[in-house]
Formats: structure tokens, sequence, C-alpha cells
């Protein structure tokens, strides 16, 4: 079974206060007489499920057309964590395997934008958890939050920690039909040049199904 984890694109989707929300205008209306119907969208890249780039958290890194696409394809582990805790620690993630690597991990802390709000707070990966995730192979890290940073964080070190140790960063995605387990992600990432975010449509498979 192909399970769509990907929040849309669109004005009912709450954007990062302050952010640039989602609007559509049309450059031309079959209705109005044209031949065809031509939208144009505005919207910030982080509305929705998005992929952020190096280039989000500092200058010279990466940009969003630089993701490897490797890294959004693949063996995924699907992870619930309390949604009333502040840090997730080693211990919150005890169900993981024990002894295999785990290239992508998928955290559901249920405090999505899914349901059409903005949450206040979401738990976010104390940095002895990001660690250890570094040292089995992490490769990405997904979370179905705003971000894999504190609301009000402006140091953005779970970021930077990752971005440095060449992982990846998959945010706003939408685990609420997907137990906890073993998965195939795929998430890719549009090809913008040179912004620090890039829209996905993720999707996870069932091991093992086709």
């Amino acid at each position: 079974m192909i399970r769509d984890v990907s929040i849309p694109m669109g004005p009912a989707v709450p954007e990062w206060p302050g952010d640039v929300p989602f609007s559509c205008g049309w450059t031309w209306r079959i209705a109005s007489g044209a031949s065809v119907n031509v939208s144009a969208i505005t919207t910030s890249p982080h509305v929705g499920t998005h992929a952020d780039a190096p280039l989000h958290v500092r200058d010279g890194w990466p940009a969003s057309d630089m993701l490897p696409i490797d890294a959004f394809i693949g063996p995924a582990v699907v992870c619930s964590v309390r949604p009333d805790a502040v840090l997730i620690t080693p211990d919150d993630l005890r169900t993981l395997p024990a002894r295999d690597a785990i290239p992508r991990l998928l955290l559901h802390t249920e405090c999505s934008i899914a349901a059409g709000r903005f949450p206040d707070a979401w738990p976010v990966l104390a940095s002895a958890a990001v660690e250890m995730l570094l040292e089995r192979g992490v490769r990405l890290v997904g979370v179905d939050a705003p971000s894999v940073d504190a609301r009000q964080s402006t140091t953005l070190e779970v970021h930077h920690r990752l971005f440095e140790a060449g992982a990846n960063v998959l945010e706003n995605l939408d685990l609420r039909a997907v137990p906890d387990g073993a998965y195939e992600l795929i998430a890719l990432p549009l090809r913008v040049q040179g912004i620090d975010a890039a829209p996905v449509r993720a999707v996870v498979r069932e091991l093992g199904t086709a």
C-alpha cells in the first residue's frame, strides 16, 4: 500500500507566522475567452510539505537545486514520540531497530499543520539524539511538525548539525494515517534553483508491496 504523506500547498494551509502564505491568481481563463487556463502562484516554499536546503540556515551553503535525490528515496522508519515532550531523547527513540542503520527517520509528533492550525510548540531532537542518529547513518530526518527545531529557536541547532553532517531535512509531513514501522520513502524535492527550500510530494510504501 502506498500512502500519501504530503500536506498540499494551498490557501487553507497555515504558513509559518509572518511568512508568505499561498495565493493563486489567473493569467488566462477559458471562462474569459482564453484558449487555456493558466495560473500564477505566490508562496513561501515552506508552505506544505517541503525539504529545507542548507542555504536556509547559512549563506554559501547549497541551495534547493543541489539537494541529493538519493537521500529522499529509500528505506525509512516512522517513529511516534509524545506530542507533549519538549526534547526527544535517545530513550524516546528506543523503539527503533536495535542494530540496523537508520538512513531515514520520520518522526510522528502529532503537532502537524495537517488539521489546518499552526501548532504553538512541538518536540525536537535533543543533541544526544541527533548524535545517536548520525552515528547510525541517518541521511534524512523528517517531521510532521513545521520544523526540526523549536518554534522560537533562532540558533536552529538541529538544522545546522544535520546539514554539517551531510544529512537532510523534510518538514510538514502528514503521518496521521501511518503506523510506526518500516517503509520505503519517496519524497523528491522540486528542482527549483537557488532558493532555501523546495516543495515535496512525499509518499511512503509498505515494504513488500507493489
